[in-house]
């Protein structure tokens, strides 16, 4: 089978090289010394600073609006992995969602405006895909509401903006390190922080609140990263040119085949080109369907990235039908591009979706 991501393992005998020193050492977590050389390196390659590692994505955004001390409203999208809006929840706050372009597939800022009341304590938008959002739209938003913007950036680590980062953007962004991503850590997250005193104070919270030994001086969690996942992460660095590279020829193959015959997403042209994700919309969803099941007969696994939109989960009340999102996420579907994808593989994708 051919699925739509697929894991990229780096050199074993570099990986095994670093397990050799953990077992050497017998630090497995608390902040050990191959976490502390991973955020180094990545403040390094991305350009950012006050990052820090942690255990995964999710807990990552929970970790921002905890880090915040948010209570009240969060302006977010409906076009997302579930978590972004679970993160809200979870952390007691209340999602109010704001539709998305049609054809970026991002939150749209008019619509945040539209949103936004003495309830209102933030903006959580997605750069989905890895297509970066209107940043300086948003920005000029939470300025002139005087709110705080999370970005989740999970499938943007591969993105610059304007020549900077996109992690440099918000107040807090935070970037998924899943196993399917282009960079990972197996499991594992990074949250940059913007202003350098609640960057200290994060260092605490991830650590279930203690400052000192024998001192708890915050309510925190666990959110640490683990040596192992750290070193993962060391590895995957060394590599990561090529694994974009190779990512990038199956994207410029399917932008050349398909660009006649389905929707491909608007991108961003202050932003550079992200690699994560192939998203194709249909007509209909009766086309989204046939492709798809006509792909399945191939062994080849495509999928509808983000379905359900996220305004219908069971948990949550709204008041507003997110008509774009739902109409995006009853058309699309997501096609494999890996580092490993067979070139066969890739062709046999495009004369399905081209009804040859």
């Amino acid at each position: 089978m051919t699925y739509v991501t697929k894991i990229y393992m780096p050199d074993r005998e570099k990986f095994k090289l670093y397990i050799d020193g953990i077992y050497e050492s017998g630090w497995l977590t608390n902040n050990g010394p191959l976490v502390q050389k991973l955020e180094k390196k990545l403040e390094e390659h991305l350009g950012v600073k006050n990052l820090l590692c942690l255990s995964n994505g999710t807990t990552a955004l929970q970790f921002a609006y905890r880090l915040l001390e948010m209570e009240g409203e969060v302006i977010t999208t409906p076009f997302s992995f579930v978590s972004t809006t679970s993160a809200i929840v979870a952390e007691n706050l209340t999602p109010i969602f704001a539709d998305i372009d049609k054809k970026s597939y991002n939150i749209y800022p008019k619509n945040i405006v539209n949103k936004i009341t003495e309830k209102t304590c933030a903006i959580a938008p997605c750069h989905v895909f890895g297509n970066a959002c209107d940043i300086e739209r948003i920005d000029e938003i939470a300025k002139k509401y005087n709110i705080k913007v999370i970005y989740d950036a999970s499938h943007a680590f591969d993105v610059k903006y304007k020549n900077r980062h996109i992690l440099n953007y918000g107040d807090i962004s935070i970037v998924s390190f899943h196993a399917t991503k282009i960079f990972h850590t197996i499991e594992g997250a990074a949250i940059v922080i913007k202003d350098d005193a609640l960057y200290e104070k994060a260092k605490v919270l991830r650590n279930y609140g203690i400052d000192k030994a024998d001192s708890v001086s915050i309510l925190g969690i666990n959110a640490k990263m683990n040596e192992f996942e750290a070193a993962m992460g060391l590895c995957m660095l060394d590599e990561l040119d090529l694994i974009v590279k190779e990512r990038e020829k199956s994207h410029n193959f399917y932008v050349k085949e398909l660009k006649d015959y389905v929707q491909l997403q608007e991108k961003n042209s202050k932003a550079t080109q992200s690699y994560s994700y192939f998203p194709i919309v249909f007509r209909d969803e009766y086309e989204m369907k046939r492709v798809r099941e006509e792909l399945l007969k191939e062994n080849i696994v495509a999928r509808q990235y983000f379905k359900p939109s996220l305004d219908t989960l069971p948990y949550i009340q709204t008041y507003e039908i997110m008509h774009n999102s739902r109409d995006i996420a009853n058309r699309i579907l997501v096609i494999p591009m890996h580092s490993d994808i067979e070139p066969k593989v890739a062709e046999t994708i495009v004369k399905t979706i081209k009804g040859e």
